[in-house]
C-alpha cells in the first residue's frame, strides 16, 4: 500500500489536479494588477463589515487595473438562509460595487474561474485533497466526537492547548494498511492536513496593513474535508484562491491568527500564497467601552438597516472610505464634486487598530452628501424609499411640482441646506410646508423673545398690510423686515440692540422669529424668504390668521 493507492481508495472518482490547473490557467493581466475577492457566507443579514471589505477590494482592483470578484462560501449548509446569496448580490448593487466576476444571482455567475459558489466546487476540492494525500500531506482521521471530547478534557486537565496535534493526533501515525482497512470496513472518517509545524518555532510575516508580525508555527492537523465531503473554510480558501489567482486577501483582523495555517497550506501544496491585508475591526462605543459591532446587538451592523432608514449608499461608502483611509476626509473637502473613484486609496495607510463606527459622524457625512443632491434627486430617492416604508410621505409627494419647489429650498446654493441625513428624515423636515398637514393640526408656537399675543399679532398684521410684496428680491424683503421692526419699536440691527439693550425690547432677528414661527411652527427652518416664495401670499395670510387665532 502506498499514498497513491490510499488516495484512490478515498477519492476513486477525483480527477488529477492537472485537469483543473489547465482549466483555470494563470490570469493574463497587466503588470501590477491585483486580484481581490469578497467571500461572504449566506448565513444571515449582510454585515456592514462585508461592505467595508468589498469597498476596499473594489478600490484596489480598480486602481491597479485588476479584477474584483465575489465568491460565495456556502459550505456550512446547516446555517444557510433562504435567499442569502440574493441578499449579498443585492447589497453590493445597492452600494454600486460592480463585480468583474462571480455570482450574479442564486444560480448564475459571470467569469471564467467559476463556479463561484463553494458548494458547487466539491469535485475540485476532492481532487486537491486527493493530491495532498498522494503527497503524504493529508490523511484520513477516524476520531469519533466522543474521542475528540475526551482528548480535549485531558488537554484542559493537563493545562495544555486544545487541538489535534503532536501526541494527541491519535490517527496520524497509523500505517497506510491500517488506514485502508478501517476505510474498507466502513468506519466513518474525515480528512486532516498533516502539519509539519512545531509550536516552538516562529514564522515571520509581513501583513500589508499590520506590518511585520510574528507567530508560532502551526502544528495543528486541521480538518480539510468534512464527513459530508465538503471542505472546511481553510482548505477551500487554499484551493479557490490558488485557482482563481487571488493576489491579495483583504479580511477582518479576527483572521490574523489563521495566517500560520494558511501560509503552511500554500507551502505544502506547492502554490504561491497571496498577500494578506487584515483590516481593523469596526468598533462601537458601548457606555465608554469599545467592542466589535455585532449583528446580534447592533441594528446598524446589518446592511438592511440603512435601507430601512433610507441612508444613501453613497454616504455610507464615503464614511467607510474615511474609516479606511483618514486622508479621504481632507480629499473630499478639497474635491467636493469629484467622483469617489478619483480618490487614491492606499491599503498600507489603513489604521492598525480598531476603527470606531460612529452613527453621529455617519449622519453628518450623509447630510453633506444629500446637500449635493438636486431637488429632483432628493424627490426621486425619497419617493422610492417612501413607496416601501411611508405611505403618508408618498401622499405628500404626489403633488410633484409643489414638492420639487419645497425640496428645492436652499438647494444648489454656495451653502446648501444640511438638514436631511436619510430619506426617513424628509417627512419631518418638510411636513409644515403642506397646508393639509399644517392647517389641520393644532400648532405650538415657540415665539421666543416676542411672545406676548398682542405683540405677535401686531407684527403679523403690519407685515401683511404694509411690508409683504411677493415680487421683492431677497435684499428688499429683508430691508422691509428691518423697517417693520423699527416701526414697532424694535432695533433694526442686532448690533444696535447689543449696544443699547435698555432702549429696545427686542431686535430684527426676534421679529424674523415671529414670522418664521407663525409660518412654520418652528424656530429652525431653511431660508424664510424661499419658504415664503413657495407658500405664496394666500397661504401666508392663512397661516398668520391661524397663528393669531390659536
Amino acid at each position: 500500500m502506498n499514498y497513491k493507492e490510499l488516495a484512490d481508495l478515498i477519492f476513486p472518482d477525483a480527477k488529477e489536479i492537472s485537469y483543473y490547473e489547465e482549466k483555470y490557467p494563470k490570469r493574463n493581466l497587466p503588470e501590477g494588477a491585483q486580484v481581490l475577492r469578497v467571500a461572504p457566507s449566506p448565513t444571515g443579514n449582510v454585515h456592514i463589515g462585508t461592505i467595508f471589505q468589498a469597498i476596499i477590494d473594489k478600490k484596489v482592483a480598480l486602481q491597479s487595473k485588476g479584477v474584483f470578484y465575489v465568491r460565495i462560501e456556502d459550505t456550512d449548509q446547516k446555517r444557510e438562509i433562504e435567499g442569502g446569496i440574493t441578499q449579498i448580490i443585492e447589497s453590493l448593487k445597492d452600494f454600486d460595487i460592480e463585480v468583474d466576476e462571480g455570482m450574479i444571482n442564486e444560480t448564475e455567475f459571470i467569469g471564467e474561474y467559476g463556479p463561484y459558489r463553494q458548494s458547487l466546487r466539491k469535485d475540485i476540492y476532492q481532487s486537491y485533497a486527493k493530491y495532498m494525500i498522494e503527497q503524504g500531506k493529508a490523511y484520513p482521521c477516524f476520531a469519533t466526537p466522543e474521542e475528540l471530547e475526551e482528548m480535549r478534557e485531558k488537554q484542559r486537565a493537563a493545562k495544555v492547548r486544545t487541538g489535534y496535534y503532536g501526541v494527541w493526533a491519535k490517527y496520524r501515525n497509523l500505517s497506510l494498511e491500517e488506514m485502508a482497512e478501517k476505510i474498507k470496513s466502513g468506519e466513518p472518517y474525515i480528512v486532516r492536513f498533516k502539519s509539519p509545524g512545531r509550536e516552538d518555532r516562529k514564522i515571520k510575516h509581513k501583513d500589508i496593513i499590520k506590518g511585520n508580525v510574528e507567530f508560532p508555527e502551526n502544528d495543528i492537523d486541521e480538518v480539510i474535508i468534512k464527513s459530508d465531503g465538503l471542505p472546511t473554510y481553510h482548505f477551500a480558501h487554499l484551493v479557490d484562491d490558488h485557482l482563481m489567482g487571488t493576489t491579495i486577501v483583504v479580511r477582518g483582523d479576527e483572521w490574523l491568527s489563521s495566517v500560520p495555517l494558511h501560509l503552511q497550506l500554500f507551502q505544502e501544496a506547492g502554490f504561491k500564497a497571496p498577500k494578506y491585508a487584515h483590516t481593523p475591526s469596526l468598533l462601537k462605543n458601548d457606555n465608554g467601552n469599545k467592542r466589535k459591532i455585532s449583528k446580534r446587538k447592533d441594528p446598524e451592523a446589518a446592511v438592511s438597516f440603512y435601507k430601512e432608514i433610507g441612508m444613501p449608499s453613497l454616504a455610507l461608502k464615503e464614511y467607510l472610505l474615511n474609516i479606511a483611509n483618514s486622508t479621504f476626509e481632507n480629499w473630499r473637502r478639497q474635491n467636493k464634486d469629484a467622483d469617489i473613484n478619483d480618490f487614491d486609496f492606499q491599503l498600507n495607510k489603513m489604521s492598525v487598530s480598531g476603527a470606531l463606527f460612529d452613527m453621529v459622524k455617519l449622519n453628518d457625512v450623509s447630510k453633506i452628501v444629500i446637500s449635493r443632491y438636486t431637488a429632483q434627486e432628493v424627490y426621486d430617492e425619497s419617493m422610492k424609499w417612501a413607496k416601501i416604508y411611508d405611505d403618508e410621505l408618498v401622499e405628500m409627494l404626489s403633488d410633484k411640482e409643489y414638492s420639487l419647489k419645497v425640496l428645492g429650498i436652499e438647494r444648489g446654493n454656495v451653502k446648501p441646506r444640511k438638514d436631511i441625513a436619510k430619506w426617513s428624515d424628509v417627512k419631518e423636515n418638510i411636513i409644515y410646508m403642506y397646508n393639509d398637514k399644517f392647517m389641520n393640526t393644532k400648532q405650538e408656537y415657540p415665539y421666543q423673545v416676542i411672545s406676548n399675543k398682542e405683540d405677535v399679532e401686531k407684527v403679523l398684521k403690519l407685515y401683511i398690510e404694509k411690508y409683504y410684496d411677493e415680487n421683492d428680491d431677497k435684499q428688499t424683503w429683508f430691508d422691509k423686515i428691518k423697517e417693520l421692526a423699527g416701526e414697532l419699536g424694535y432695533a433694526k440691527e442686532v448690533k444696535e440692540f447689543k449696544s443699547n439693550p435698555e432702549m429696545y425690547k427686542a431686535h430684527v432677528g426676534d421679529v424674523s422669529t415671529v414670522l418664521r414661527v407663525a409660518l412654520t411652527g418652528r424656530t429652525n427652518t431653511p431660508d424664510m424668504f424661499e419658504i415664503m416664495n413657495v407658500l405664496g401670499k394666500e397661504n401666508i395670510i392663512k397661516r398668520f390668521e391661524k397663528a393669531i387665532n390659536e
